[in-house]
């Protein structure tokens, strides 16, 4: 049962489209009709916020069906890290997005960005399984696929075949090389696409080896986030074409391009110096980190000369008595003097002294602390579910149609297998048969009485 465009329709659904790829009518960005009042979200959960009151359930309920993602349906191919973000950042604004998991599951299938998500469990390695993902993608309108070059096109479920019966489909194809290329079909990991892309060759302390920030800029930013963006943009030219279109995401263009900033101020002299003598490589006394008397840090980020007038008067310091802001050879000095004032006082202290101050220095919060910390609180920067697991609220925030993510548990595999196929137009007796011959998985939670 598809519904049409990006209408989320109340009551009776549609019948499936017909496997020819008949277009489906769109209308312009912005036309989509809205959702009767009281309707329930499109995502079926609830959103909130740590520390918010009032009827949560409700109001979630009434931002839910107008986020800005409602009617959107999304088939996520199950895979590591960038691939589940991209599919939380969808869900969170509204698609519905289902987890195509693997049956049996793999040892490594485990999703912790499951929110706001469904499961199915289908096992794509045989041909009734592939036949089910391509009626599948027959109504949807996003498909997100993590898997090296070539391995969709093996299993018969490449661009090629999915666009000619499906037209309107945004194909997003999430890989660490991209399609095309020397390393196309060879196995990597973020600090590889990092490495590939030049951007780690700028990172590390002096006289130490380049070092990954954790996996956070080629996997996530550059993989989940850029992807993420381009299905937006490629759902928005739809709206004008019709016409869906094949999305190459390479974590390693994806982090390049994150980099821009450093490309396009090689000729400002903010990287003349070696890695780790510059103004934002931990080379600069007023872009750094200093530990405090309790073991925990202070970030200072002053450079421009107001605000380091502002750091260097909570330091206690002259700056008459100092040399000048910018004098490179006097940096490593003033580091150590800067830390050893830093070292005198507890984070507490520090934050009573520089907050309200435009000194550019803050505290270095742990995810112990960081949710409970003023600034958060006082804008619910960050969610609690029913298991009472905190995390990131959504981001950015829409006036209009703000994200309202599930509170809900993430999901089993397998755990909407049926309801999933029901919708997509599936008889139970074909449900009943392929779960007979092991090409589907079910996993349905027992109640807890």
């Amino acid at each position: 049962m598809q519904p049409r465009g990006n209408v989320r329709r109340q009551g009776p659904s549609p019948p499936p489209r017909p496997p020819d790829g008949t277009a489906r009518p769109q209308g312009k960005a912005g036309g989509r009709p809205g959702t009767p009042p009281g309707a329930l979200p499109a995502t079926g959960t609830a959103g909130g916020r740590v520390g918010g009151g009032g009827d949560r359930c409700l109001g979630a309920r009434q931002a839910a069906s107008a986020m800005a993602l409602s009617g959107v349906r999304v088939l996520e191919l199950a895979g590591l890290a960038p691939a589940p973000l991209c599919g939380m950042i969808l869900a969170d604004f509204g698609a519905r997005v289902v987890r195509v998991d693997r049956t049996p599951p793999s040892p490594v299938s485990t999703d912790t960005q499951g929110r706001g998500k469904r499961s199915l469990a289908l096992d794509l390695k045989r041909p009734p399984g592939a036949a089910a993902l391509r009626r599948l993608c027959r109504g949807a309108d996003v498909l997100i696929e993590p898997f090296r070059h070539g391995v969709m096109e093996k299993l018969g479920l490449g661009p090629e075949v999915l666009l000619q019966e499906n037209p309107r489909l945004i194909y997003a194809r999430l890989t660490g090389f991209g399609q095309t290329g020397k390393y196309a079909r060879s196995a990597g990991h973020d600090i590889n696409y990092l490495s590939l892309s030049g951007v780690l060759s700028k990172m590390g302390r002096k006289d130490e080896n380049p070092y990954a920030p954790l996996n956070l800029l080629a996997d996530f930013a550059g993989g989940g986030v850029m992807c993420a963006l381009g299905i937006v943009v490629a759902l928005y030219e739809r709206t004008e074409s019709g016409r869906g279109q094949i999305i190459d995401a390479s974590m390693v263009e994806g982090v390049a391009y994150l980099s821009s900033f450093l490309w396009k101020t090689q000729k400002l002299g903010f990287w003349d110096r070696p890695r780790g003598e510059n103004l934002l490589d931990s080379g600069a006394p007023y872009y750094e980190t200093y530990k405090t008397s309790d073991g925990k840090f202070m970030a200072v980020g002053a450079i421009e000369p107001q605000f380091y007038e502002q750091l260097i008067k909570g330091l206690g310091l002259d700056s008459d008595k100092l040399p000048h802001q910018l004098s490179y050879s006097d940096w490593p000095k003033m580091k150590k003097k800067f830390a050893s004032i830093f070292a005198q006082k507890t984070q507490a202290e520090w934050c009573s002294v520089f907050d309200g101050i435009d000194a550019c220095v803050t505290p270095v919060l742990s995810f112990d602390d960081v949710a409970s910390h003023q600034h958060n609180k006082q804008r619910s920067s960050f969610i609690k579910n029913d298991q009472e697991e905190i995390s990131p609220r959504p981001a950015p925030l829409l006036s209009r149609t703000p994200a309202v993510p599930s509170l809900k548990r993430d999901p089993f595999i397998g755990e909407h297998t049926e309801e999933i196929l029901l919708e997509y137009g599936f008889t139970k007796e074909e449900i009943a048969k392929l779960y007979s011959d092991k090409i589907i998985g079910i996993n349905k939670p027992k109640a807890n009485l």
